[in-house]
């Protein structure tokens, strides 16, 4: 599937099926093993396969109650995209209005949503011991390692790469933040904003741009990503 087709729409697919429990830990811990022994520092960028995903959530703050909605990811290796996630989360309160506004999302539809331990068990079954890859990647990190916690009581150990590392490096005078910003500079259509899954596709047309950019200055793993950002800072 190339880009322009993974832009046009947002239909995504709910798992079902999990109800959550001592599976989800041993799960969890068997993964914990196995991201302990993963290499992906050494392998070139455009032959890495990373998980680039985004979350939608009710606020900022996960250690004060706030909880996650969806989530929206996508498999890439290079410009290739393997597969994708996407995933609404049961939710039984009334959503903030700022969060309907802008993501579209329902109480209804999230009633009906798979539990959060199931979302995430899925999730992480999608994206086994690949890298993660999110654009500002706080916030995403920040839930996922409460929720990790919370549900499995395992740390949240997957290597997750910030999409500020590669543009740090290729243009160190972009001042942009916001993601739209980011990818109107690269030529990349805004289509499907504040939607996961939607994120999630735009943040992977912008990775896919910026390994390009670092292979052509001769920057072609991870470790020269964070070699580079060690002068950088």
């Amino acid at each position: 599937m190339g880009f322009n087709d993974f832009m046009k729409n947002l239909s995504g697919h709910r798992f079902t099926g999990l109800q959550g429990g001592r599976h989800d830990i041993a799960f969890m811990r068997s993964l914990q093993r196995d991201l302990k022994t993963k290499q992906s520092t050494s392998i070139p960028l455009n032959e890495l396969q990373v998980v680039v995903f985004d979350l939608e959530t009710t606020g900022f703050h996960p250690d004060k109650g706030d909880q996650i909605l969806s989530v929206g990811a996508v498999k890439i290796t290079g410009r290739h995209i393997d597969d994708e996630f996407y995933s609404l989360v049961r939710f039984d309160q009334e959503i903030p209005l700022p969060v309907k506004e802008l993501t579209g999302l329902k109480e209804t539809d999230l009633l009906q949503a798979p539990e959060p331990a199931e979302v995430l068990e899925q999730f992480f079954k999608f994206s086994s011991t690949s890298p993660l890859v999110a654009h500002h990647a706080r916030h995403e990190k920040a839930f996922m390692t409460h929720a990790s916690w919370k549900y499995f009581r395992t740390p949240f150990s997957h290597r997750l790469i910030d999409t500020s590392f590669l543009y740090r490096i290729a243009e160190p005078e972009n001042s942009y933040v916001r993601l739209e910003d980011c990818c109107e500079r690269n030529q990349i259509p805004i289509i499907g904003r504040h939607h996961a899954l939607g994120d999630a596709r735009l943040t992977a047309a912008l990775w896919s741009v910026y390994v390009e950019k670092l292979q052509k200055m001769g920057v072609t793993t991870l470790s020269q990503v964070y070699e580079k950002l060690a002068m950088i800072r």
